[in-house]
């Protein structure tokens, strides 16, 4: 789909590619962060950013690959490699961290070599029940991978998550959690721009304002990532981080 007159970025809906051509520099670096975002939102799974028809006027714009591959790094069932066929020698500083191949069939090898982790997606209108029905989810997918620990602190964790969107987003909502290795990635993506804010320990007194202080107790690490027409709330929860029995 072209969504700049001088950086086209084409979706390829059966697959994981998403090339781009044309011209990028600073001025469209933007673009090229809120497709990919946006391509990461839609589908569980990795893509490979395929710059073979792109020309760069400004190396230091391929960082927003980067930018993007840190910012997807605790997704659940996400991630991005890049297809770059100048990148045959030194390896380039923009991309550091970025799984990187000269030729597109090296880069699709390298995902087929590391099958997508199992995944569960459901969408829910931000309404009475919705947190029920994400901790059934969080509750089915402990139970199919083998990390039932994580049962108890997923579902606080979707639980806070979910009602801040029917509290404050309003917007339908996507859920999704995946395992990697021993640890459960959770995201709650939701149509709205307003960021949630944490202020640490709320006042004894307070009526509310406690749902991020959960999540920061239960998850090894969790943030918020701005992704165009909304934002995705996620975070990571490890068995070694949970209370012993």
């Amino acid at each position: 789909m072209p969504t700049d007159a001088r950086c086209l970025v084409e979706t390829d809906e059966s697959g994981p590619v998403v090339r781009l051509t044309g011209v990028l520099d600073f001025a469209n670096a933007d673009v090229v962060r809120d497709a990919l975002l946006t391509r990461l939102c839609e589908r569980p799974g990795p893509v490979v950013a395929d710059l073979t028809g792109l020309r760069v006027t400004d190396p230091a714009a391929v960082g927003v690959l980067a930018e993007v591959h840190r910012e997807v790094a605790d997704w659940p069932a996400a991630g991005l490699l890049v297809c770059d066929p100048g990148n045959t020698g030194r390896p380039d500083p923009a991309l550091a961290g970025v799984p990187v191949w000269p030729t597109l069939d090296g880069a699709m090898a390298a995902l087929a070599a590391s099958p997508m982790a199992a995944v569960l997606n459901t969408d829910l209108a931000p309404a009475l029940g919705a947190a029920r029905q994400a901790r059934e989810l969080v509750a089915d997918g402990c139970r199919r991978w083998g990390v039932p620990e994580l049962s108890e602190p997923g579902t606080i964790a979707v639980t806070e998550m979910v009602n801040n969107v029917v509290a404050h987003a309003r917007t339908p909502m996507t859920v999704r959690l995946a395992p990697d290795g021993v640890q459960l990635h959770l995201a709650v993506r939701d149509h709205s721009s307003r960021q949630p804010t944490f202020a640490g320990l709320a006042p004894l007194t307070s009526t509310g304002g406690r749902g991020l202080l959960l999540i920061d107790t239960v998850a090894r690490r969790w943030g918020t990532s701005p992704v165009p027409d909304g934002k995705v709330v996620w975070c990571v929860l490890d068995p070694a981080d949970q209370p012993a029995p």
